[in-house]
This record gives structure tokens, sequence and C-alpha cells, in this order.
């Protein structure tokens, strides 16, 4: 059994402090932010209830551009560029990407964006929820309680620190997925677009060099969906390990309310149809933290900022909304023979560019590479996405 980089027992002594800035969540998101805020001269501290790396809770894959851009190609296990699509009766559909995918290591990555940002103190504690106090957020721990006027919640979908009436599943706008992780080696990015498995979803298996990612995603939160991942990595020739399983944001929601600011799932900053959050989580997350660098700089106030990014999130709802009609549109097509018929037509080259082309400028990786002071600094509008080639 691994053991847990997290503190336990006698070592998780009592935990105060203030901060300029408190950033709760260190996944994609909270450590994109922290990349953000380093340098600037002021107290970051990041939280997370578990140690950097430690919990793996995706297929861990991106656009390969991204994690160039952000400096992680380290990470990066295998690359694609092209994507296999099977149905139920017939050839499977072979395209050819107009930009490769890659598959990564989590905790390298993860690793190797922390080390971008080696002022921001880092620390575990499981965040309980918040109260003001005055100016500052004051964010409960199990651990004790940390000050700060300015706090993200990159915690994930539950929105710990949201004093909104929490929506449980089934109930809330979620997907489930899970997947196993058999010891492994494949050559194709690969999807299944099969009722037998899921009817209002789809299956994958993602290989990373010495192990396949094998799993089902339904986007009915009432779908349990263990036996399908055994099935279908059983149909692929594997015998199913390494079980982890999560609950997938496929809705917007507020980027910032009430003084604190949400970043990746926590904001639902999850792409709607194919459940991809990680570019989004590093494109928003680098979006939040330009804003609040911003803040610590004396650039601009707490309220400009989140006004600004809360604009920026908002920005991009009607691309979300698209996403989402397809969605349903997978989950009302997916047995039937009008599938076939959309899939044909992506085989076109053309098509096939000027989708994914589409797609990929919902989050450019151009976006990586602007400076924060290019992007954000005066009270002159919302943060601008950059142009996309």
């Amino acid at each position: 059994m691994p053991v847990r980089a997290t503190k336990r027992g006698a070592e998780r002594t009592p935990l105060g402090g203030e901060y300029d800035v408190l950033v709760c969540g260190a996944s994609f998101a909270g450590l994109a932010v922290a990349r953000e805020l380093s340098g600037a001269g002021a107290r970051v501290g990041l939280i997370d209830r578990y140690a950097i790396g430690e919990r793996q809770t995706s297929a861990c894959a991106a656009p390969t551009e991204w994690l160039v851009n952000l400096g992680l190609d380290g990470a990066i296990r295998q690359t694609f560029g092209e994507i296999v699509v099977h149905r139920p009766k017939g050839a499977p559909h072979r395209w050819r990407l107009p930009w490769t995918f890659s598959t990564f290591d989590y905790p390298e990555l993860c690793a190797l964006l922390k080390a971008q940002s080696p002022d921001v103190a880092f620390d575990t504690a499981k965040v309980d929820g918040r109260t003001r106090e005055g100016a500052a957020h004051v964010v409960h721990t199990d651990r004790g309680d940390l000050r700060a006027p300015l706090v993200v919640d990159a915690l994930g979908w539950r929105r710990v620190l949201s004093n909104a009436a929490p929506i449980q599943p089934p109930d809330a706008l979620l997907s489930r997925g899970l997947e196993v992780h058999p010891p492994a080696t494949g050559e194709d990015l690969e999807l299944w677009l099969d009722p037998k498995y899921v009817p209002a979803g789809y299956g994958w298996a993602f290989p990373a060099r010495d192990e396949v990612r094998v799993g089902v995603g339904s986007f009915d939160p009432h779908k349990h969906v263990k036996d399908e991942t055994v099935q279908l990595t059983r149909d692929v020739g594997l015998e199913p390990a390494g079980y982890q399983g999560n609950w997938i944001p496929h809705a917007l929601r507020p980027a910032a309310e009430d003084g604190v600011f949400f970043a990746g799932d926590s904001a639902g900053h999850c792409l709607p149809t194919t459940a991809e959050g990680i570019r989004t989580a590093f494109y928003f997350g680098l979006a939040c933290g330009r804003e609040l660098r911003a803040v610590v700089e004396g650039r601009q106030t707490r309220e400009q900022a989140l006004e600004r990014y809360g604009a920026f999130s908002a920005q991009h709802a009607w691309k979300f909304r698209w996403l989402l009609r397809a969605q349903r549109a997978v989950g009302r097509l997916n047995g039937g023979p009008l599938m076939d018929g959309v899939l044909r037509v992506m085989d076109s080259r053309r098509v096939v560019d000027w989708s994914f082309g589409h797609y990929r400028s919902i989050a450019p990786p151009e976006f990586a590479l602007a400076a924060a002071s290019s992007v954000v600094g005066a009270a002159d509008g919302p943060a601008r996405e950059p142009t996309a080639v």
C-alpha cells in the first residue's frame, strides 16, 4: 500500500497565520494561481487536504502546447496526434488532430508547477469553511484558522468557501467518472461512444507509457459506472487495477462571490461534453493569479479584481452553454444512426481542423505565455484572452 505524504498524527500541529493571499486547493487551478503570485513580494499561503501531487482524480491528459508553455513538458508520458472513436458497429473513426494531446504524470507535473512558486508557503489542512472579520476572510481548517484579505477557493466542485446552500449529487450539475490504471502499453488515444458502456457519456483509454488509463464517464449523475468500467477494461484485453473516481462539474458557476475568488472545478471550469478540466483550470487559475498580483502590487483594488475576474469567467459562458447542448445531444443520439452520421461528417479533415480549432480557442495555450502585467493591471475591463491562432 502507498504511504501518504499528508501529515498525520503528531505532525498535524496547530496551524495559524495571516497572509496577503490564501489559496485553498493545491491541484491544477490552485498551483496556477500560486505561480502567478510568485515574486510579487506578498505573503502567499497555499493549503490543501493532501500533499502536493498526492491524489490524482483525472485521466491526466491535456493539449501538449499547454504543458510546454507552462514548462511542464518534463511530466509528459505519451503524446498523440490522432484520436480513435469507436461505435457499436463498423470500423472505428480515426481523426488526425490539428494539435497534439499528451498524457502526463500527476505527481511530477504538480511538483514542477509548485517549483515555479518557491516563495509560496504550502501546508496540509482540511478546509471546513470561512467567516468574515472586517476586511479579512477567516478560513477555518482542521488545524486552526488562517486569515487573508484575498482568498481563492480552488478546492473542487464542493465549492467549500461559498456561503450559498450546498448542492449535493445527484441533484448537482455533475457528471461522474471512474477510471482504472492497469499496467500496459498502447499507441492510440481512444474513445467509445457506445451505449453498451453508457448511454449518455463515453468510455476512454489513454495510454501513459507504462499504464493505460481506462474509464467510463456518465453525464447522468444517477448512473453508476463501475461494472461498465470493468467491462470496457476487459474488452480491451486488460484487467482493472488502481481504481479512482470523481464527480465532474458540467455547468459554469460564478467565479467571484462574497469577496472570494473561485477557480477550477469550484467555478465549474470544466468543459461539458469532453469533461476536460485541466487546461481550463490552468487557464482560469492564471487569470485569477494575474488579477490578484495586480492587487498586491497596488495596481488595482480587491473589488476591481473580483469584478474583472468574474467578468472574464462570465465571458466564456456561451462557449460552455454550447458544449452543454452538445453533451445533451450525445445522450439523445448515442444509441441511434444519427450519431453515426455526425461522426461520418467529422471524418472530413477540414471539419476536424475547424471543430478542434474552435475547441482549442476556448482556453488557448498562448495565454500561458502572456506576462501578468500585459494581461491585467489597470482597471480597464476584464482580463483579455490572446487572439487564438
